[in-house]
């Protein structure tokens, strides 16, 4: 159902006529008078719950979690993954280093390039790695995989009575939702032993394809009037080949799309504990709840546009440029729209450009790095070798421009959003599911940020926050202005 616009706030057209006897005037009446006590309280929200700046340097709040030079505060400790873009020198000062990531302590530029020469999937691999600390051997490697190929299939009934009669216009929103339901289809939700959370992460990141297949295909079928196709998991493929094989009408996909899609799991499989999406998992598995809740949790986090929706972004951005820039090889043509976009005149007028930047990686995001090598075999493959020199270009010039334009001398290394966005294009898989196929990759990290809480953590999360608001006295009713 669409919304409509009245004033400044949506409503759906049904909201307020559950009073069948009500008549049309009546209805609308309610309506606006809704629609005038909601415009009107805006307004006192937002005096009533702004903040002086300044009192946050008066107290040395570390807004977002943040020192004043930008580093993350240190609230925990980990063994799962390291985030390196930066060394701090004596003076405390930010020194720009090049990329690194490590999974429980391996360089991931290691894994990616090991799965390559060995011309084999290695999303699963990672997953173990993630999960148990320590690489497999081939004969435990394939005993994993066999038991995550055991739960690539959702419970009986689940897809029919809480996917398909039950969609939803965003794919993450059904995700979230899906994995809450499956609290009530698990014999023992509760139980926080190690061994039970295990047993629930594997069936989750077996379960994974086939949620966000089913969502996107009940979606698009639901909303944008399109037939519904529906694919059975194959307990034999990996997971990037189960994805493809059940979002495409026909099932069908290459070698190489299912290996570039492996290598982008992979890199977005994990990324330290202080991203937003893995400490929100260790903040709610601090307090003690079903694993259900704690991932739902994360996908929460991960579907926000300044979190994992920057994906999203990306090829919004991608698409903007070449139906706007009649010639996406004349790189002046190019600099010019990107110019507009940066002033924002142009896109979505925010003066970014997306797939640049990062808060850690201060000169290259080796994520991105290693995506692009894969990405362009993938263009010479399907003859987008063009719209590849296109991403190549922003990469190279757009930083020079951020800082030209910008005034700053913050350096804008392409993220691997970027790289993401273009396989993703490449790949044929759509806009709807970009976040949601980051879920994915990305659960494997969540679960293993579950385990370690429940295992090391031990105390509840309670960050403390300082009350500004200066004590008042109780007016009594009577006493009180009626008007709005």
């Amino acid at each position: 159902m669409k919304l409509k616009k009245i004033g400044k706030y949506k409503m759906s057209p049904l909201a307020g006529e559950r009073n069948v006897s009500a008549t049309p005037e009546q209805a609308a009446q309610k309506r606006n008078l809704e629609l005038q006590f909601v415009n009107t309280m805006s307004k006192k929200l937002l005096h009533n719950n702004a903040i002086d700046s300044a009192l946050y340097g008066k107290y040395d709040v570390k807004r977002g979690l943040r020192d004043s030079n930008g580093a993350g505060v240190v609230v925990g400790l980990t063994k799962i993954g390291d985030v390196q873009g930066y060394e701090v020198n004596e003076k405390k000062e930010k020194v720009a280093v090049d990329g690194k990531l490590y999974y429980r302590g391996i360089d991931v530029e290691d894994i990616v390039n090991n799965c390559l020469a060995d011309n084999r999937f290695g999303y699963e691999e990672t997953c173990y790695l993630l999960l148990f600390g320590e690489l497999p051997t081939p004969k435990e490697l394939e005993v994993f995989k066999s038991v995550l190929g055991e739960k690539r299939e959702l419970p009986m009934g689940f897809a029919r009575d809480m996917i398909l009669t039950a969609p939803s216009k965003n794919v993450m929103n059904k995700l979230a939702r899906s994995v809450l339901a499956l609290y009530s289809y698990d014999e023992n939700p509760d139980d926080v032993s190690v061994g039970n959370v295990l047993r629930q992460s594997i069936n989750l990141i077996g379960y994974f394809p086939s949620l966000i297949a089913y969502g996107y295909q009940a979606k698009r079928t639901y909303y944008d009037n399109e037939s519904l196709h529906l694919h059975y998991p194959d307990p034999k493929l990996s997971t990037a080949e189960n994805i493809l094989r059940m979002i495409r009408p026909t099932g069908e996909y290459t070698e190489l799309e299912a290996k570039l899609l492996d290598i982008s799991m992979i890199l977005h499989a994990e990324h330290g504990g202080g991203n937003n999406s893995s400490f929100t998992t260790h903040v709610v598995s601090s307090s003690g709840t079903d694993t259900y809740s704690a991932i739902a949790a994360a996908i929460g986090s991960l579907k926000g546009p300044k979190h994992g929706g920057a994906n999203v972004e990306v090829l919004e951005m991608m698409s903007n440029i070449k139906a706007n820039v009649k010639d996406i090889t004349n790189h002046q043509e190019v600099e010019k729209y990107l110019i507009r976009i940066l002033h924002g005149e142009v896109n979505d007028k925010s003066g970014l450009i997306y797939g640049l930047g990062h808060a850690v990686y201060t000169v290259s995001d080796p994520r991105a790095t290693l995506l692009k090598k894969m990405a362009r075999e993938l263009a010479i493959d399907k003859g987008l070798l063009d719209e590849f020199m296109l991403y190549d270009f922003i990469e190279n010039r757009a930083p020079d421009l951020f800082q030209e334009i910008k005034g700053t001398s913050k350096r804008m290394p392409a993220n691997v959003d970027l790289y993401s966005g273009f396989v993703y294009n490449a790949l044929n898989i759509p806009i709807d599911i970009a976040t949601p196929i980051f879920a994915t990759s990305r659960l494997a990290g969540w679960c293993a940020h579950r385990i370690e809480e429940l295992v090391a953590g031990g105390r509840i999360m309670r960050p403390a926050y300082k009350c500004v608001q200066c004590h008042l006295p109780y007016t009594p009713l009577s006493d009180r202005d009626k008007d709005l």
